[in-house]
């Protein structure tokens, strides 16, 4: 392999010399080569899903779900299934290419698995079994977008019906943040449950970057679900949610406490979120944390800071909360 961190200092009309550029690359490789001997990887360095890919993968999903108002703007409607069945050609394609990537990494993790040489009738064995697997879960993922489309029909409806300021159905999917997070989440939650974790963070933090609302892909939300305003909320991994619930800016469904085991490692998955019924109101600002139950019908006022289970019908205010601690 050429080296060509020695030409670099030639390639930005003069300043890399001054800035230094080569050494800087070189001390580069140095930190990058230790860090893959740490981490017993020196000779397979990891190769991630892109999130830059996921993000197209995603917008032509979503284009594909709903072509009238996300796909091109002059389409016709003799023309709308064709344009649906390229963009999902295109988009599934590439979605395959991305979780056989996730299917790779997950294997080199897997330190019971032998390495197996590049140049091996093993190894094309491999690529063989990767290849048909990643095509079983994209075939499993395509099939759910049906019922996909119904779930989004109604968090959209339930946000038209829920907000007075919106005017109509297509101005709450083309301009709501809350819309845009679920709908990465529903896409992101069935490749979680289709065992693509990786993928499904890697397309829930791109809604999380550009809304500024958090939902772990693990969560289970059901239909009707509007996260009004939105900035600052959190839904974390173990979260179940009911139906129509209704969350303003700034909630965190979150947990209480992180338990560790013997060696001092954090205990993953166990189930540390809270439980929010049916036809619940969580107003701005309220922190709701711990394997609690929000009965149905009940209202969480704005900045209640809830630890406890509440009743079915229940209305939680912060007068009230501290009411109780002061008794």
């Amino acid at each position: 392999m050429v080296d060509n961190s020695k030409n670099f200092a030639e390639t930005i009309d003069g300043s890399a010399t001054i800035l230094n550029v080569a050494q800087i690359v070189a001390d580069l490789r140095n930190v990058r080569v230790s860090s893959l001997e740490d981490r017993k990887r020196r000779n397979k360095p990891p190769k991630l899903p892109s999130r830059k890919v996921l993000a197209e993968i995603v917008e032509g999903i979503a284009a594909a779900l709903f072509p009238n108002r996300l796909g091109l703007p002059d389409l016709t409607e003799d023309g709308i299934d064709y344009f649906v069945g390229h963009t999902l050609d295109t988009a599934l394609r590439e979605l395959t290419a991305q979780v056989r990537l996730e299917l790779d990494f997950s294997a080199s993790l897997d330190l019971a698995t032998p390495h197996i040489s590049k140049d091996s009738a093993a190894a094309e064995k491999h690529t063989e079994q990767q290849i048909a697997e990643a095509r079983k879960v994209v075939k499993k993922f395509a099939e759910t977008l049906p019922s996909i489309r119904i779930l989004l029909d109604s968090d959209i409806l339930a946000a038209y019906e829920g907000d007075p300021a919106a005017r109509s159905i297509d101005e709450v999917l083309v301009c709501y943040p809350g819309i845009t997070a679920i709908t990465h989440y529903r896409i992101a939650h069935v490749l979680h449950k289709l065992g693509m974790p990786l993928i499904a963070r890697i397309i829930s933090e791109i809604a999380h970057s550009s809304t500024g609302i958090d939902i772990h892909p693990g969560a289970q939300i059901h239909e009707r679900f509007f996260i009004d305003h939105g900035t600052g909320v959190v839904i974390g991994e173990t979260t179940i949610i009911g139906k129509n619930v209704r969350v303003y800016q700034a909630v965190t469904l979150g947990a209480k406490r992180f338990p560790t085991d013997e060696s001092g490692m954090l205990i993953k998955g166990n189930e540390r979120h809270p439980i929010v019924e049916d036809d619940v109101v969580i107003y701005a600002g309220a922190t709701i944390l711990g394997r609690i139950t929000i009965g149905r019908a009940s209202a969480i006022g704005g900045n209640v800071w809830l630890t406890h289970s509440v009743p079915p019908e229940s209305n939680i205010s912060q007068a009230q909360m501290r009411a109780n601690q002061s008794q």
